[in-house]
């Protein structure tokens, strides 16, 4: 059996087989063969959607390039690349993303599968500028599906989580290529929370970063604009420093609080560069982490922010990292986060190694009280029940896996026991 860990360390498998097909008719027998397969992409996920026993697949390899739409509004690209190796191939086309996260090791797959989203109150997640799949089922054989041909099945599998095959490609919209200017600011807490509707309409993307025990906030505020010159790269935030912080945090807990202040109060004054929107968009994160992230009704976002960081500095959890705070507009799909209206993304980090089971159980109470859906890749505690609850349509979802994959070839013990698959 081969090891196999995810980003951060904390999720482990040990499949019996890890593939890497470089062609279709490879990936077909791969498949075809296989007791029970699942799909992994860079391993940014925290919970075990990768793990298995049986055939770890990894489409990195496989053959193929993007194909460009006539009319330039779409491309179909391969699934398996990450959001790193497609946009700078898109980039040489002329063309971008509609939007990203600030990450961008994800295979193309992996992001639309799980809901992966930037920030932007009038821009979806990546799930969201899909518009046809290429799909490998349980036999081997492909089948292509978008709004028109197999609806139901595009429809399930816009965010499947790789429970109906293999994507071997996507056909994803974009738009022709743009620049953004990027501006990262520290402003107090309370101002941004007061002004939250007016930064978030004067900017096609705004997001901040909190400590928990600090009372400024570092606000970044991307809008298209045009070039000014040769794209010189620079993280949004300093990397080292915040390393040696958290270092800091692991040994001595107790200085938290008082790291995370000076932290707010050593940041200079504000920072602005403009350049290629995937160069702007994409950072650097070499400080690993494990991560929470919940999708609250946007009306009650901002009062239920309060309420998780009242409560973190009641109880002295300890937490090294900021919480991370974007908007994300609503969508139709089935099994997304963002069904059933416009949401205000809230994510909750620790440092690696930290612990961070309690601390994340107690603040996931105060967002599932608000109405809070999970990020299906972030750590949560959803189980059936709440699945149900949330997810109208996830029936619907079910319903349409069974059709694809009777035999559940691309079930792992995970998906067997959040959606009751065997029951």
């Amino acid at each position: 059996m081969t090891l196999w860990t995810n980003w951060s360390g904390s999720v482990v498998a040990h499949p019996a087989t890890l593939a890497k097909p470089r062609g279709l008719d490879e990936l077909a027998k791969v498949v075809a063969s296989a007791r029970q397969v699942r799909m992994v992409g860079a391993g940014h996920s925290f919970m075990p959607l990768c793990q298995t026993e049986g055939t770890l697949i990894s489409l990195a390899d496989l053959e193929g390039g993007i194909e460009v739409a006539a009319d330039r509004r779409s491309v179909w690209a391969p699934a398996g690349w990450s959001l790193a190796r497609l946009t700078d191939a898109l980039w040489a086309e002329g063309l971008s993303l509609y939007n990203q996260g600030d990450v961008n090791p994800q295979s193309l797959a992996g992001a639309a599968g799980t809901g992966t989203h930037g920030t932007g109150e009038t821009l979806g997640s990546i799930s969201t500028q899909v518009t046809g799949v290429r799909l490998m089922r349980a036999d081997g054989t492909l089948v292509t599906c978008d709004a028109q041909t197999e609806p139901e099945l595009f429809q399930a599998q816009r965010l499947g989580l790789g429970l109906l095959g293999i994507v071997v490609a996507m056909r994803i919209a974009v738009l022709p290529a743009y620049h953004l200017e990027e501006r990262v600011e520290r402003w107090p807490l309370d101002m941004v929370l007061d002004r939250f509707d007016d930064l978030t309409a004067a900017s096609r993307h705004m997001e901040f970063w909190v400590f928990p025990y600090a009372d400024h906030v570092i606000l970044k505020r991307l809008h298209p604009v045009e070039p000014e010159g040769p794209y010189r790269h620079a993280n949004d935030v300093n990397e080292g420093a915040f390393r040696v912080a958290c270092n800091i945090s692991r040994r001595a807990p107790a200085l938290i609080p008082t790291l995370q202040r000076g932290m707010m109060r050593a940041i200079g004054g504000p920072k602005r560069r403009v350049g290629p929107a995937y160069r702007i968009f994409a950072q650097d994160r070499t400080v690993r982490f494990e991560e929470m992230e919940y999708e609250v009704p946007r009306a009650d976002g901002l009062a239920t922010l309060r309420e998780a960081l009242r409560y973190v500095r009641q109880a002295r959890l300890p937490l090294a990292f900021p919480f991370e705070v974007r908007t994300v507009a609503a969508d139709d799909i089935w099994l997304s986060p963002f069904h059933a209206g416009p949401c205000l993304s809230i994510s909750v980090h620790q440092y690696a190694g930290m612990p961070w089971q309690e601390e994340f159980a107690a603040v996931e109470a105060i967002l599932r009280g608000a109405g809070g859906r999970p990020h299906w890749a972030k750590r949560h505690s959803l189980d059936f029940e709440g699945a149900t609850r949330l997810y109208p349509r996830l029936s619907d979802f079910l319903r349409v896996r069974r059709g694809v994959d009777p035999e559940g070839k691309f079930v792992n013990c995970f998906f067997d026991q959040l959606f009751a698959i065997g029951a």
